[in-house]
This record gives C-alpha cells, structure tokens and sequence, in this order.
C-alpha cells in the first residue's frame, strides 16, 4: 500500500504496493508436499472453499501485509512463531504491483483460513484523480473527476470495481458476509474535484458490494481518505454511503487503532485496523517477509446488508434435494460433552492452575468408555483421575506423573482397529479423525460431525504435511497409525 497524505513527509506514508516479499527459507518437508496440492481453482479447490468461515471476522491483535501472498511454507513458519494471526493479501486491481499472484488459490486461502488466520482481501484500483504515481501500467485508470450527474462516471467505476472484486474473492473460496477493502493511495485532500469524486467511488463500491453480500471496507492514508470518510459521517451528504470498517495508515509506532487528529473514537469503532509501522523485514520461524504491521480492532460483527430480494419458485417436494447424509447421534456419559474444538494438556490441579472442566470431563468419559475408568465422571480433577493418568503413562514408559498430554488425547481418540476413510465418509470413525485432528491442532475447531468434509480434508492435509505423508483426503492406515502414536 502507498499512502502519502499531503506531504512527501507525512508520516502516515505506506509503500506496500511497490515491494516484493523477500523470503530466505522455503524449504522443507512442509513446502514439498503442500506444494503438491493443486494450484489452481479446479472444482476440488471450490468444494474446500465451501466450508470457510466470514473474514476477517472479529479479532483483536496483530496482522501484517504485504503485496505478494507468501507460499504456503511462509504461512506456517509464521503461524508458528510470530505474534500475527491476520494478513492482508491483494485478491484484485489492476493498479495493484503485484498482478501475478503465484501462490493465491483457493487451496491456499482454505489453509490458511483452516489455520486460524484472520484474511483481509485488498483491491487496488483506480486511484485518486490527483494521485500522481497512477496509472502506473497505462491500461489502469484514475478515478474520473468529471462532476456531471453528482459524479456519476467515478460511481459507475466504483460499481465495476466493486463486481470484479466479488468476482475474484468467489472464485478464492472467500464467502459473502467477508469485508472486502479497497485500497486508495494517499491524494491531495484540498483539491476537491480530486477529493469528492473519491468519495462518491467509494460510495459507489460499498453500494454494489452490499448488493453482492459482502461487507465494504476502505483502506486509505488518516491524512486524505480517513479524514474524507470522516467529514462525510460528521456531516453526511444523503447521496454518499459510507463503508463498514476502515483501514488507516497512520505511522506513529503504536499498536492501537487511534488517531485522533483526524478520526474521532466514535468513528467506526470496533470495526477499524491501523497500519501503524511502514517496511520492514521481520524473519519468524526462519523465513523472512517484508511488511507492514497492523493492529485490528474487529469486534462487531454486524450481519452484512442482504442482497435484493430475487423471486423465485417454490420448489415442489420432488425437487427438493435430499439432505446430505450424517453420522449416528452420539450420547456420551449421561450427556457429557466429548466433542471439543481443541483438546488441550491438563494436569492435577495447583494453588495456581486449575485445569478446564470441560477437558476434565471429556477425558474422563472417554477413559470410561475406552480405558476401563471406574471414577465417578462429574466430580472433577480427583484422585481416581490421577490414577488412571499415572496407569496410563506408566504402561507406555513414559514418566509416571498426573499430566495428560495433547499426544496422548490422540492416542486415545485414535487408536485401535480403524477402517480406510475416503472423503466423503460418513461414521463414527470419522468423528474420532475429527477429534485426533482437534488434538492434533490447537486452531483447527474441527466440528465433530461425522463426516470426512471439505474442511476435515483442508486439516488433514496440513496434518499430513507436517508428520510426512503423502496429501490427499484418504485416511489411510498409515494416517491412523501416526494419529495414535500422538504425532502433530
């Protein structure tokens, strides 16, 4: 992103759009057999978008961006080890820098979206009629600044803009109800003509993208775009929509989504990310990435705006598609909820540390109906627990204490006489795939349904890269043989 303010000086200056990432380590197992994934959006890569969650959805904390999306390698060396947990990427735009977008498919928005990343889809398009570095490839275009029809040719590329946008996010896997922010470089603010047909584009795209169901976001410098968007919500003009959540630049250092000068705090609060510190390589898990850093604050989650109303007949009984099928309902000790998002190390209760009920009484159950357990199930962390625990770790030689680990939850879920599961597969054993997985990794929230699903594959794959099998959707016995061997 490149968003000077006013001044060649202005603080708030970004140059995102005209870097390249710089990695230095891309190699490993990881990198070899997620590279053999496809790469391209055939109909198997749609299908595992089907099942992704709204992005960026609520979330507080860190992110970065950069113009080129890394490789998958990059992605999780940096799930890994760095403090962020959202990337901004550039989905469309043709004044964007970085057109060619090797590593950006579907497959690789799924992962990472299966790996707990929070997602912001950019576009950077027609720029600010003032912007002098645009056009920058002379078949892109700036905003029109012609007023006739309060700026109607600046609306109608607003509108265009806005469609293609929704058009690339879909083909990736990035589902309605998904914030798509439009990147608009810094501009001389006290040129009017420059300034308000900016406005009334942006109010345009966020029109046609609430019509498509999507929600509308803006990306812009705190000294030219966010103080428009800001005047505009003080002192509102009818014919101008204004987006869901703003993205500034403001870098003053600081990881927080303020900047009072130009923005008031009742402005889009909740929903606003600051790009607070500008270029500047960061090297985590070994791999080293140029970026900006970011600080979101996303904690509303309004439904997005829904697309108009488009008649449609009602389907008679025999054109109803029958429902897809589903696992047995499973009941687990008088109601004890077994199917957890993660399974999580516990141990015998301290003065300082108390382990979580619901992992206690998960674990319990499963002993019972597994293990042979004789305790009483609803009583918390006692001394029959810690028993069972010590029996258990002592029958492997492991070291005899009251600490249950993540590697041994997936002995439990996954061990014994298991049949090949192919993608598709409905059965309890795919429950205990799901629950392996859940142990397996801490940030997959696999629902336990049953069924070897779109997104049970997106985290089995990734599963299977890091213990060193071949990917694919099956599993096979080598699959279950390293689930209950504890391997993540």
């Amino acid at each position: 992103m490149t968003a000077p303010a006013t001044t060649p000086t202005d603080p708030t200056r970004v140059d995102l759009g005209l870097r390249a990432v710089v990695i230095t380590t891309v190699v490993g197992l990881l990198a070899a057999v997620l590279l053999a994934l496809p790469s391209h959006h055939d109909d198997k890569a749609r299908t595992m978008s089907g099942s992704n969650p709204v992005t960026p959805g609520v979330f507080t904390g860190l992110g970065f961006d950069q113009c080129l999306a890394p490789s998958q390698a990059a992605m999780t060396a940096w799930r890994r080890s760095s403090p962020f947990r959202a990337v901004g990427i550039y989905i469309a735009g043709y004044s964007r820098a970085c057109r060619s977008q090797p590593n950006l498919t579907s497959t690789w928005v799924a992962a990472q979206l299966a790996a707990g990343w929070h997602l912001l889809p950019i576009t950077l398009g027609p720029q600010a009629s003032c912007q002098p570095r645009y056009p920058r490839y002379g078949n892109d275009y700036r905003i029109s600044a012609k007023p006739a029809g309060d700026y109607a040719a600046a609306r109608s590329m607003g509108a265009t803009e806005a469609s293609k946008t929704v058009s690339a996010a879909k083909a990736l896997g990035i589902v309605p109800g998904s914030t798509m922010f439009y990147d608009l470089e810094g501009f001389d603010y006290t040129n009017a003509g420059c300034r308000e047909s900016a406005l009334r584009f942006l109010s345009a795209w966020t029109v046609q993208i609430h019509k498509l169901g999507y929600r509308s976001g803006v990306y812009s410098s705190v000294g030219s775009g966010v103080k428009m968007l800001e005047r505009q919500r003080l002192s509102p003009l009818p014919s101008v929509v204004l987006p869901d959540q703003l993205w500034l630049a403001r870098y003053d250092g600081k990881a927080n989504t303020s900047s009072p000068e130009y923005l008031s705090d009742a402005g889009w609060a909740g929903n606003r990310v600051k790009q607070f510190q500008g270029g500047h390589s960061e090297k985590w898990g070994g791999v080293t990435i140029n970026i900006d850093r970011n600080y979101l604050d996303l904690r509303t989650a309004p439904k997005p705006p829904a697309p108009p109303a488009t008649p449609t007949p009602t389907p008679t009984p025999a054109a109803t598609p029958p429902a897809p099928p589903s696992a047995p309902v499973e009941s687990h000790c008088g109601g004890v909820k077994v199917d957890l998002p993660a399974y999580v190390a516990i141990k015998k209760p301290t003065p300082t540390y108390r382990p979580p009920m619901d992992q206690v009484l998960a674990l319990k159950c499963l002993l019972r109906e597994r293990a042979g357990f004789r305790g009483v199930v609803g009583n918390g962390f006692g001394p029959a627990l810690v028993t069972a625990i010590q029996s258990w770790r002592k029958a492997r030689g492991m070291r005899v204490n009251a600490v249950w680990t993540r590697a041994m939850w997936m002995e439990l879920l996954a061990s014994g006489a298991r049949p090949t599961l192919r993608p598709g597969a409905v059965s309890k054993d795919v429950r205990d795939v799901q629950r392996a997985l859940n142990a397996a990794n801490l940030s997959a929230h696999l629902p336990v349904n049953g069924t070897l699903d779109a997104r049970t594959q997106v985290i089995l794959r990734l599963w299977k890269a890091r213990v060193g099998l071949k990917p694919g959707g099956v599993v096979a016995q080598s699959a279950w043989r390293l689930l209950a061997a504890g391997r993540f």
